[in-house]
């Protein structure tokens, strides 16, 4: 079988400079907090991910992962607005049958109101994804609450967000009868995130995201789960290696109750 890898990337023209490390500073030598005050009051900045692979021979395949995470930070408030996209389609070479076997689209938005100490605020939260072999047409999670800073050493970071939420949840339509609308779900949830960042060398870091909401309704309990490696190449252009786990309590019938994937992307810091 041939197998053909193509990972497309974004590029800088500081890539040119004398010292392509000159300009670096998003991911390695500062912290997030050291990010945030660099650019405090400036209206958006923040990075954008992309990957992109195509095999050829037994199965023809196409995969697509674009994300983005920018940032405002200001003198009472910090917002952070995410997204995640994923495409994968496959074409069987004997038959020519293409299908998509993964068609997933996650955004969401956190907006911080920064109280009494220097890491200490209030939050807003909110979330909503269509994730086509979910089982469900989309779900969406709203929760405010409290966040803080856990531990501060030289190397490490551990922030951490808590609050009570509401979560709304539509079913696909069953095939065998397309004309009934899918089942709505809503529930009261607690929301926990945590943030453990750390610094690995000068220029690559270590970060570990967790999210879990647990049902205070007796509906599914989710949970997610990044790890990842982020580490410089020149100018504002960084590889990332990352892993991803999410976990569901009560996935929709003939669904597993988690999902993984693993990825090497390209990075690219922009203010």
């Amino acid at each position: 079988m041939r197998f053909l890898p193509l990972i497309v990337g974004c590029w800088s023209v500081s890539c040119w400079a004398v010292d392509p490390f000159e300009d670096f500073h998003e991911y390695g030598q500062l912290t997030d907090a050291e990010i945030h005050e660099i650019h405090k009051g400036e209206m958006f900045y923040g990075d954008a991910e992309f990957g992109f692979i195509v095999t050829s021979g037994n199965t023809d395949s196409t995969s697509f992962k674009l994300r983005g995470n920018v940032y405002q930070d200001f003198e009472h408030w910090r917002n952070q607005f995410k997204f995640d996209s994923l495409y994968r389609r496959d074409v069987d070479s004997e038959t020519g049958e293409s299908t998509v076997s993964a068609q997933r689209f996650f955004a969401s938005a956190q907006s911080n109101y920064k109280v009494g100490s220097k890491d200490a605020s209030l939050f807003l939260y909110a979330d909503y994804e269509d994730d086509e072999f979910s089982g469900l047409e989309y779900k969406t999670t709203v929760a405010t609450g409290y966040g803080n800073r856990l531990y501060r050493g030289v190397k490490n970071t551990v922030d951490f967000d808590i609050g009570p939420g509401l979560y709304h949840s539509r079913s696909q339509k069953n095939e065998a009868t397309p004309e009934v609308a899918g089942e709505n779900v809503t529930g009261y949830l607690l929301r926990l995130a945590l943030q453990w960042e750390r610094k690995v060398s000068k220029r690559t870091r270590f970060n570990q995201f967790v999210s879990a909401e647990q049902s205070l309704s007796g509906h599914n309990s989710r949970l997610k789960s990044e790890t990842s490696l982020i580490s410089q190449i020149m100018g504002q252009l960084s590889l990332k290696f990352a892993y991803l786990y999410r976990y569901n309590s009560k996935p929709e019938s003939d669904k597993r109750s988690y999902d993984a994937e693993l990825s090497a992307t390209f990075v690219y810091s922009f203010n």
